[in-house]
């Protein structure tokens, strides 16, 4: 018995398809208005419609190789999203919104790196909590010693950094 092996056509990846004209867009805008402004080149011969020209012709090969990308690969089957580690990833933003104002920005943070590194597969909170808030710690001081710019303190924070 012979077997005729036919190829399967696959159809374009419908995202990068999409990406690849969001970026055609964005190039085809930036070019554009690169021409609109006023190009006095000055001693250098570059004038300030240069940049916005430049990042345009980028954009338009970031569309190129989407585009190549969508055709020649083809989309795959929808797989299922995870959403373990969307939810780890969400509850950390959710908690640092609620701790902040009354735990202070180096405990709210240091949860935040905790939880995301449990999405991430990390789950020893036990380690991962004293390293974020550690870290946001550190962050703060740069923040407040270094910087003045004041981010909300908690109990811990005035402690360290004085009130």
């Amino acid at each position: 018995m012979i077997r005729v092996l036919t190829a399967t056509k696959r159809r374009p990846d419908g995202a990068a398809l999409t990406i690849a004209v969001a970026l055609a867009l964005l190039g085809g805008l930036l070019v554009w208005q690169a021409a609109v402004i006023p190009d006095k080149g000055g001693y250098a011969g570059i004038g300030s419609g240069a940049l916005p020209r430049f990042i345009g012709i980028g954009l338009f090969a970031l569309s190129a190789a989407h585009l190549w990308t969508a055709v020649k690969t083809g989309a795959d089957p929808i797989a299922r999203p995870h959403m373990g580690p969307v939810v780890w990833i969400v509850g950390g933003l959710l908690l640092q919104i609620l701790l902040l104002r009354s735990a202070g920005f180096s405990i709210a943070s240091g949860l935040l790196f905790a939880l995301t590194a449990a999405g991430f597969g990390r789950r020893r909170l036990l380690v991962t909590v004293p390293v974020g808030v550690g870290l946001a710690l550190a962050i703060y001081g740069v923040f407040d010693q270094l910087l003045k710019l004041k981010l909300p303190a908690g109990l811990l924070e005035t402690l360290i950094f004085g009130g």
